[in-house]
């Protein structure tokens, strides 16, 4: 941690403009810019590093509802990806001066090293309650003295394209193959105990759509060898690394507007054992004849409880998605497919399975960065329909998914 953070210097003013004429003015952090985008909030109490670095919040400005964040400082074991995507973050309160063992700098100088705006002092209570009963809107954050005129934030935030006329996978996926070979984090001194992983090791190819490296992480543990790739790779390219299973990673957007996947996934997911969760959730159920709906405000927290619908057993889940699955396009999709969870909160589409096939989904993360751990079962799941493939046994993504044989 730096001996005295930026963030002890007098703040900037800062101003977000929302599309729907509401203006709030506060303090500047972070890195001076003006950025718009989708505002959405995010109920997690912890974790705000994960969140920041999570590609799935490109083209949105966050808004953390807990009132005090950044207590905890930053670190590069936190983050999950090479950098923040997102265009802005708000809080009622960024922590000066952080207390933890592990920190290596404030996480207002992390923000502004990483070229994020950020906006404290505001009423975050207010700003939430009026995106709940509005829904999603744009806004315009602007952390830079000379740009805080009311009328031209206004503007930009109007100006501001829509979630759903962009293909932000193309954003954040990455631009060639790579493999991955790092477990999970075993503490400062790597002396923490780690259970013993699997054999024999299975080779999985991962579609980066915005992957998260704790994902990656716990494929490593279920005795996986993770082959990365981008977004757009084809069928073929991903035969040519000859793997044992497939899957598909959360990321941010609207799935109607990813370009170029859905004809690959659908051969793909026919072939090889398919695990998706969150974008790659409903780029599965796209490419299976389903269609997406956009959420009023979405699910961004890790609080939200997802329910079996065969044992009852309701998981705490952590969730961040804008989108959600239409059931009834899902029914009528002509596949042998089994919506496996739901949201109980509204009803939306949380998992879905293949009665014959080996692929299932969820829209949850059950990595759980941040978040709690009670859907991390899923990657043993996994692990067992990509097993029972590769030694010929045949097993439906239904069967596996809800645990049975």
């Amino acid at each position: 941690m730096s001996a005295t953070p930026a963030s002890t210097l007098a703040p900037a003013p800062a101003c977000l403009a929302l599309a729907d004429g509401s203006i709030y003015r506060g303090k500047a952090c972070g890195a001076k810019a003006t950025q718009a985008g989708e505002v959405c909030f995010n109920t997690s109490l912890t974790g705000y590093q994960e969140i920041l670095t999570d590609p799935s919040y490109a083209g949105q400005l966050v808004a953390m509802t807990c009132t005090q964040i950044g207590n905890v400082g930053a670190n590069p074991e936190d983050d999950e990806s090479a950098r923040p995507f997102l265009r802005g973050f708000i809080a009622r309160e960024i922590c000066v001066w952080p207390s933890n063992f592990r920190s290596r700098e404030t996480l207002p100088d992390f923000l502004k090293r990483c070229g994020v705006p950020a906006i404290t002092g505001i009423d975050t209570r207010a700003l939430v309650r009026r995106i709940r009963e509005g829904g999603f809107q744009s806004g315009c954050l602007s952390t830079d003295p000379e740009v805080q005129d009311e009328a031209q934030l206004l503007a930009r935030a109007r100006a501001a394209p829509s979630l759903s006329s962009q293909d932000l996978v193309a954003e954040v996926s990455c631009r060639a193959p790579y493999t991955f070979d790092e477990g999970v984090w075993r503490g400062v001194s790597g002396e923490l105990p780690r259970a013993p992983r699997p054999e024999p090791t299975l080779r999985v190819v991962v579609y980066d759509f915005g992957v998260k490296q704790s994902i990656l992480r716990l494929l490593v543990e279920h005795g996986f060898e993770v082959v990365v790739v981008p977004a757009q790779s084809s069928a073929d390219a991903v035969r040519a690394h000859a793997p044992d299973a497939l899957f598909l990673s959360n990321g941010p957007g609207d799935p109607a507007a990813v370009q170029g996947v859905r004809e690959h996934l659908r051969a793909l997911c026919r072939e090889l054992p398919t695990f998706g969760i969150c974008l790659g959730h409903q780029l599965l159920g796209l490419a299976l004849g389903g269609t997406t709906r956009k959420l009023r405000f979405g699910h961004h927290g890790g609080n939200q409880p997802g329910r079996d619908l065969q044992s009852g057993r309701v998981s705490i889940c952590a969730e961040n998605h804008g989108y959600a699955l239409d059931a009834e396009s899902l029914r009528r999709a002509g596949e042998a497919l089994e919506i496996t969870h739901i949201n109980l909160n509204d009803g939306t589409v949380e998992g879905l399975a293949h009665a014959e096939l080996p692929l299932f989904s969820v829209q949850y993360h059950p990595e759980a960065a941040p978040g709690p751990n009670d859907a991390r079962y899923f990657f043993g799941r996994f692990r067992e329909l990509a097993l029972r493939h590769h030694r010929g046994e045949k097993a439906s993504g239904a069967q596996v998914a809800r645990g049975g044989s």
